[in-house]
This record gives C-alpha cells, sequence and structure tokens, in this order.
C-alpha cells in the first residue's frame, strides 16, 4: 500500500489503536515506526503496567481487542486515597450494579496485543523498523520518503510519537513544558495479603506512591508500584538490592499488605508536564503523548490517549460519510474543539494536585486530610472524580461508550 486515508507516525500503544479503530470502520491506514517488534516485545522490554479507564475498555471491546485481553487483567474496583499514613482516608467504590472503574493491564500484554491487531487488519500497513526521512504537506495531500526506499501519500498526517514528537516540532506548534524534579520508580513485586482489587493512592511530600493490583499468579498476590521520589534520590533507588528495596517499600505502606517479596526488574522515568498550544495543522493531528503529557498521579495519561483515538475516528469516519477527505480543515477544526479542553482541564487538575500534595508541612497535611474527608462526605463531588477515573465525563465519543462511529 502506497497511498492510505491516514499516515500513522508512531506504531505505538495510542498510534496501533487509532490504527485499528480506522480499519474496523473501513478507512486505510499505513504506519510507521522505527522499532524493532523483537525489542519492543520482549519480556524484558517494559515492566511498566497501565490502568486502562472502563470507558477506553469499552473502545478496545469495539474494536475487537478488548476480546483478545479478557481475563488477563485485574480489575480496579475500589481506590483508596490518603495523605501518607495518618488518620482519614477517602475510598472511591462504585455501586454494585457499576462497572469497575478501570482495569491493570501489564503494557507488554497491551503492547503485543494491538501490535499483532494491527498487522493482521486488512486496512493497515504496518511498517516497522521503518521511518519517515522527509515528509511534506500542502493542500493537495500528505507525501513522505520512507527510509525503506518507498514514498507514501495520505490525506491526514498524525503524529502518535511521544512526547519529543518531531512532527509536532517541524509543524511549529509550541508547547508549555515543565519538570517536576521528581522520577518515578516503577516495579511489580508480592505480597502475603491480597489486595482485593483495589489500587492506593499515598501521598506524601516526597511524592506520591501508588500501588496497583495486578493479576495472582503462581507465586501468590501481586501488585504494580509506582513510587515518585526526588529526581536526585532515583539512582540511589534503583541500585539497593531487592531486599532494601522491598523493606523501604513496606515501610511506606506501613505493612497493610503484609511481607513483600519477589521484587521484579525496577526501573525510573523523569516526570514533567507538556502540553501543546493546538494539536491541528494542515493535514496534520497529534494523538497522545505528542499532545499532551501529564503526570502518573491519577493513572490517566493512557487514557487522554485513548480518548484522542476515539474522538478522532469518530471526526474523520463521520467526514467521510459527508463526502470529506480525512484532511479536510472542517474535521481538523471539530477535533482540535473536541480534545482541546478536555486534555488541558485533565492536565491542569494533575498538575494542581501534584503541586497540592507536594507541599511539606504539618500544615499542609492538615489541610489535605481536612479536604479528602470533605470529598469523601459529599457524594455528588465523589461521583464526579470516580467519572474522571472511569473517563466518562465530558462529551464521550461513540467508541468510548462501546458503539460503532
Amino acid at each position: 500500500m502506497e497511498h492510505a486515508d491516514v499516515l500513522i507516525l508512531g506504531g505505538g500503544l495510542v498510534g496501533s489503536t487509532l490504527a485499528v479503530a480506522l480499519d474496523t470502520h473501513g478507512l486505510t491506514a499505513i504506519v510507521v515506526d522505527p522499532a524493532d517488534p523483537a525489542v519492543t516485545l520482549a519480556a524484558g522490554f517494559d515492566g511498566r503496567a497501565s490502568a486502562v479507564a472502563s470507558a477506553s475498555h469499552r473502545m478496545l471491546d469495539a474494536i475487537g481487542v478488548g476480546a483478545k485481553i479478557a481475563g488477563q487483567g485485574c480489575a480496579i474496583r475500589q481506590i483508596r486515597v490518603s495523605d501518607g499514613l495518618a488518620p482519614g482516608k477517602l475510598d472511591f467504590i462504585p455501586d454494585a450494579d457499576d462497572d469497575a472503574l478501570g482495569t491493570m493491564y501489564e503494557n507488554r500484554l497491551l503492547r503485543t496485543t494491538l501490535y499483532e491487531a494491527a498487522r493482521d487488519a486488512k486496512g493497515v500497513d504496518l511498517r516497522m523498523k521503518t521511518c519517515a526521512t522527509h515528509v511534506t504537506r500542502d493542500a493537495a495531500e500528505v507525501r513522505a520518503t520512507l527510509s525503506d526506499g518507498t514514498t507514501a501519500t495520505a490525506s491526514l498526517l498524525v503524529a502518535a510519537e511521544g512526547r519529543n514528537s518531531p512532527t509536532r516540532q517541524a509543524a511549529g506548534i509550541t508547547v508549555a513544558n515543565w519538570r517536576y524534579n521528581h522520577a518515578a520508580i516503577i516495579g511489580a513485586f508480592h505480597h502475603e495479603q491480597p489486595h482485593e482489587d483495589i489500587a492506593y493512592e499515598i501521598f506524601y511530600s516526597s511524592g506520591p506512591f501508588a500501588l496497583l493490583p495486578l493479576p495472582d499468579d503462581a507465586i501468590g498476590h501481586r501488585s504494580a508500584i509506582v513510587w515518585t521520589v526526588k529526581a536526585d534520590d532515583a539512582p540511589a533507588m534503583l541500585k539497593l538490592s531487592d531486599r532494601a528495596f522491598l523493606a523501604e517499600a513496606e515501610k511506606m505502606m506501613g505493612g497493610f499488605l503484609g511481607t513483600l517479596s519477589d521484587a521484579s526488574p525496577r526501573a525510573t522515568y523523569p516526570l514533567g508536564f507538556h502540553h501543546a498550544a493546538r494539536i491541528t495543522d494542515t493535514r496534520l493531528a497529534l494523538v497522545g503523548d505528542a499532545g499532551h503529557g501529564i503526570h502518573p498521579i491519577a493513572g490517566q495519561g493512557l487514557n487522554l490517549g485513548f480518548r484522542d483515538v476515539a474522538a478522532l475516528a469518530e471526526v474523520l469516519v463521520e467526514g467521510r460519510r459527508l463526502g470529506l477527505e480525512q484532511g479536510d480543515a472542517q474535521l481538523l477544526d471539530r477535533y482540535q474543539k473536541w480534545r482541546s479542553l478536555d486534555t488541558f482541564l485533565v492536565a491542569t487538575a494533575t498538575d494542581t494536585l501534584t503541586r497540592l500534595f507536594g507541599i511539606p508541612g504539618k500544615t499542609a497535611s492538615a489541610v489535605r486530610r481536612l479536604g479528602i474527608s470533605a470529598v469523601d462526605r459529599i457524594p455528588p463531588l465523589k461521583a464526579r472524580f470516580m467519572a474522571e477515573a472511569r473517563g466518562e465525563s465530558g462529551a464521550l465519543p461513540k467508541l468510548l461508550q462501546g458503539m460503532p462511529v
């Protein structure tokens, strides 16, 4: 395939999902990614796990991916928030007849499943170990020279290249960004007591400490960890022996899951914020981290990307029915208006939470505990937070409602 409706640069979780969603609705895509699947799909490549919100999961179900990962994740049936180990907590518990708040999946499972779905889709031309060496966008089309010697053309270019998107930079799109001077230590371990499908977010002045439920395995109960530490402390945390690391983690948890064991390999990621001034240009749309990146404090990063996918797919499919080509300025304007407010509100709310819970001192801690208790006693406010966790706030695209476009 040398021409497609959409040329997607980046075949990660968000780019692959978009390609499969478009294929499901009869649109074609060429996906270009420099990564080698033999490396990115290997067991040790990425030890992270992601929370897929219930609305995002409905989209995966609608495009045929949900059935392939069914039973391999762990439902999040409750979220417990606390300020350190002090008394007072906030529990988000859905009603008995409601969906779970989300499902935890290991990134390798998501990456493998989405890669295979894109590879097998008839309307997707997947070009791995390939990059675009030159791209032009004009009133007529998008034209890209690829490193495999071929030329690809399309009506629309989609940048799904991540937070350092060269396509966004080449388009001259300005980005607000800053570092938090923090890093996330990620990994997993086993624990003595069952997690009961509860995700824990424990706030310390040094940064949030999140425990995310994973499925039990042959050894026993298991959770993923996202431990925010000061950037200068991250190298030392990685050098700790497993025994010392687990002892520190157990101390941060107050031992409520019992003895910890069998730590997985750990990794660290710098934490920052970035938000593009706009997510469209001439025949160009940004999705996922190419357009916005947030602190993992609320576990919404991947879900924001999935919301981009659902909105862009709906705009493009409905545009096709109206006889418009995918790069039409009217369609891109609709996508821009639909997504810009949602991403901005989530990004700023996440940044505000990060700064609020990072203020040291007993007075600040007392104020946070007061706020936690207040939210716990105000049902409408609590319901709003749960809607955000499920990804169900705002004008939902049809895919996020589990319906085809």
